[in-house]
């Protein structure tokens, strides 16, 4: 968070003395520690350090020292995180994986390439110079995190969100500062946000503390609220009438940017070539058994016509999150009757709409509690909902992508194996560092992966209307995959991966516009495809090792027993080798 003009100064010397006691204590342990505790106890100190500059991420996480502050967007204070993770860096550079166990050492890895990522966001792409959404995103889930989750009293929770608002006129007085030359779709997303956002705090933030009866707090609160408002709308006039205009930005990452985000982010080290290679090949397979089950369904009907019935077949817009609650119970009976994995609570999640300020991007979420909140461990299925204004022809395209099959694929991806059945089983991770740290290729790849697997076990009795609706949906990542890697390497621009999700990856023109400027902002989507078929890889290579004693359930459990790192520490794990993730 903006530290007010005229402490400045001090609070950054502060910072910055504060951050070099806690990083050169630690430059030499004792050589009366033996190694393994000084790894412990230096992974301690990263993430004390890493919380302080992502309080946000802390209250995720479950450490609500957090709650009362936002993030640091000033120059000095990144350049106080630069000057920190660089030192960790050395640090922990100088630890020697042999004197670890192999889980540490699989850690030692994991944050060593979690600081360079960091490190080149912050000094090679610095998505904070050029997205104004990221300041408006960040700042809106940060309230929502303690107003949604009840971890605290009603009135101590309340405290943490004023202490945050009376953060946000500095977060956006940074971003005015900060932001230089935008591409137009970020500066046009961030816009297109931006209502939802302000009706957020205009109406959703007081109606969560509505049992609050302090009539101080209550003053304190409408005149932080009243302020936050007025900050967002004069950050709205100025992206409309001084940033768009001035938004001629190029959001591509360009190859070397992209190659090295991916190997630090994911671990990935295949040319971008031979991704390229992998992911059309994966997209021909899947579009070619999408031709086949639609024979099944109708051999006298073209594919499209088939698609264009299965997407009919969907809940009217005011039934979507009931029918998607409906789907649930069946998907947990048939994991326990089959032995596909073992799911560590009987509580489902909470099936509500998407929060306003994650509208724009995203069709469905899961939002779970960090590995160390012991007391709101609630979780959220978020689906986004037709908006209100929109005509009917948009409504009915948005919920032909809502129809049947996709909307089974995705209760199946979110909970019922996927992120809800990865988060319960991330509250056992075997370190810190796999329970906090978390790799996308691992939860996204898991989560999509699932999707396949459980036709593939014989749910939903081979319906081949189901599994139309995942190969829909596997088309849809092998889609990001391409996009992605194509848009940022300068072959496609962001007309043509639209214009590629509707004919390659046949999804509708609402979602491919969606699907398409997501990947602007986030390049490396790729990773649902990539974690798949990592994880397809990946228990081939255990079936053939295991040989007879290999069973479908000892597998996920075990690969849920590694925590959220990369697959290339699993792998090392599981198999015992360094043997290639594809």
């Amino acid at each position: 968070m903006i530290k007010r003009i005229f402490l400045s100064t001090i609070c950054l010397l502060i910072q910055l003395c504060l951050l070099s006691s806690i990083v050169f204590a630690q430059e030499k342990p004792a050589s009366s520690t033996p190694p393994q505790a000084a790894f412990d106890k230096l992974v301690d100190e990263y993430f004390d350090f890493y919380f302080q500059f992502h309080p946000t991420a802390g209250t995720q996480a479950g450490f609500h020292q957090y709650d009362g502050k936002l993030e640091d967007f000033s120059h000095s204070g990144m350049d106080a995180e630069i000057a920190g993770l660089l030192k960790f860096q050395k640090q922990f550079d100088s630890i020697l994986s042999s004197q670890l166990s192999q889980e540490s050492a699989g850690d030692l890895e994991v944050l060593t390439s979690s600081i360079q990522g960091r490190l080149l966001e912050l000094q090679n792409i610095k998505t904070w110079r050029t997205d104004p959404d990221v300041y408006i995103s960040d700042l809106s889930y940060g309230i929502f995190l303690i107003m949604r989750r009840n971890f605290a009293p009603p009135a101590d929770r309340l405290r943490s969100v004023i202490s945050r608002e009376r953060e946000i006129p500095r977060v956006l007085e940074a971003a005015r500062q900060n932001i230089s030359n935008p591409p137009k779709v970020y500066t046009q997303v961030a816009l297109q946000q931006m209502p939802d956002n302000i009706k957020f705090f205009q109406n959703d933030v007081p109606e969560a503390f509505r049992q609050v009866q302090d009539p101080r707090l209550l003053a304190e609160l409408k005149a932080s609220n009243d302020a936050a408002i007025e900050a967002l709308s004069k950050y709205q006039d100025f992206m409309q009438k001084d940033l768009l205009p001035a938004s001629n930005g190029d959001f591509r990452l360009g190859a070397e940017n992209f190659r090295k985000k991916l190997l630090y982010d994911e671990m990935v080290d295949i040319p971008l070539d031979r991704l390229l290679e992998i992911g059309y090949a994966d997209l021909r397979r899947n579009q070619q058994q999408f031709k086949k089950v639609a024979a099944q369904i109708d051999p006298h009907r073209s594919p499209e016509a088939v698609l264009a019935d299965l997407r009919q077949d969907h809940p009217p817009a005011d039934h979507l999150l009931q029918s998607i609650r409906d789907t649930l119970g069946g998907l947990r009976q048939f994991i326990e009757q089959h032995k596909i994995i073992t799911i560590p609570s009987e509580v489902p999640p909470i099936v509500e709409e998407t929060p306003p300020f994650a509208r724009a991007l995203t069709t469905a979420s899961m939002d779970t509690p960090g590995a160390y909140e012991t007391k709101a461990t609630e979780a959220m299925f978020n689906v986004t909902l037709p908006a209100p204004d929109w005509k009917p022809e948009k409504v009915e395209q948005w919920m032909q992508g809502f129809n049947r099959g996709t909307i089974i694929s995705t209760a199946i991806h979110e909970v019922y194996p996927g992120h809800y059945t990865q988060f319960l089983w991330l509250q056992s991770a075997p370190s810190k560092t796999r329970k906090l740290l978390y790799n996308t290729s691992n939860a996204e790849g898991w989560a999509h992966y699932t999707e396949q697997m459980m036709l593939d076990e014989g749910y939903g009795d081979h319906d081949p209307r189901l599994r139309l609706g995942q190969l829909l949906d596997a088309l849809l990542r092998n889609a990001r995959f391409i996009v992605g890697i194509e848009m940022h390497t300068g072959r496609m621009t962001l007309e043509q991966g639209q214009e590629f999700f509707v004919k390659e990856g046949f999804q509708v023109p609402p979602v491919a516009e969606v699907e398409a400027r997501r990947g602007t902002s986030d390049p490396t989507y790729l990773y649902y495809n990539l974690g798949k078929l990592q994880i397809l890889k990946l228990r081939e290579d255990y079936r053939k090792q295991q040989g007879s004693k290999f069973t479908l359930q000892e597998f996920h459990d075990r690969f849920m027993r590694q925590g959220s790192v990369p697959m290339k520490i699993i792998r090392k794990n599981m198999l015992g080798s360094d043997s290639p993730t594809l």
